[in-house]
């Protein structure tokens, strides 16, 4: 099976289509949000600083999430990194590695949209196991960092560029 990495704007109205239709299992919507919310959060005010990437499994999305850049990083990041947020893997195409290869295909696609970046940062809830062994299974480095988030307290993990 062949995925890749694709910005919302270059799919086709039928994978959009498919893309609206991505779910989550009902435990992981505290933590991701849903398909819903993430494509109102890219597409009622567009800006710039907001960046939507869906992975494609044979021309099929199977996962979504967004980047985010100034103006619109958290307080949390460093301005000289876009940020990831709403990563979402269908529930019935969990487990088969999409995860992992979203993650695989992210530095080049942030770096395609922004090559000013020096590197990618993201905050996971400390409870989110299945997420933080992805990420830091993928190479993402724990800052030690906590902080309260919306749901529990929260990491900050990063990723970044060789020079």
């Amino acid at each position: 099976m062949e995925t890749r990495l694709a910005a919302y704007e270059a799919l086709s109205a039928a994978q959009k289509q498919r893309l609206d239709a991505l779910e989550v299992h009902p435990e992981q919507l505290p933590f991701c949000g849903d398909i819903y919310s993430a494509l109102n959060c890219l597409l009622v005010n567009p800006n710039p600083g907001v960046r939507g990437f869906a992975l494609l499994a044979d021309d099929i999305p199977v996962a979504f999430l967004l980047l985010k850049r100034p103006p619109c990083l958290p307080h949390w990041a460093n301005e000289h990194s876009a940020t990831l947020h709403a990563l979402q893997v269908d529930r019935h195409q969990q487990g088969l590695g999409f995860g992992k290869a979203c993650l695989q295909a992210l530095p080049a696609m942030a770096l395609e949209a922004w090559p000013q970046i020096k590197g990618l940062e993201l905050s996971v809830d400390t409870h989110n196991v299945a997420a933080m062994g992805l990420y830091l299974g993928a190479g993402w480095v724990d800052s030690g960092e906590a902080y309260k988030g919306r749901v529990g307290y929260e990491r900050r993990l990063s990723w970044m560029f060789n020079p």
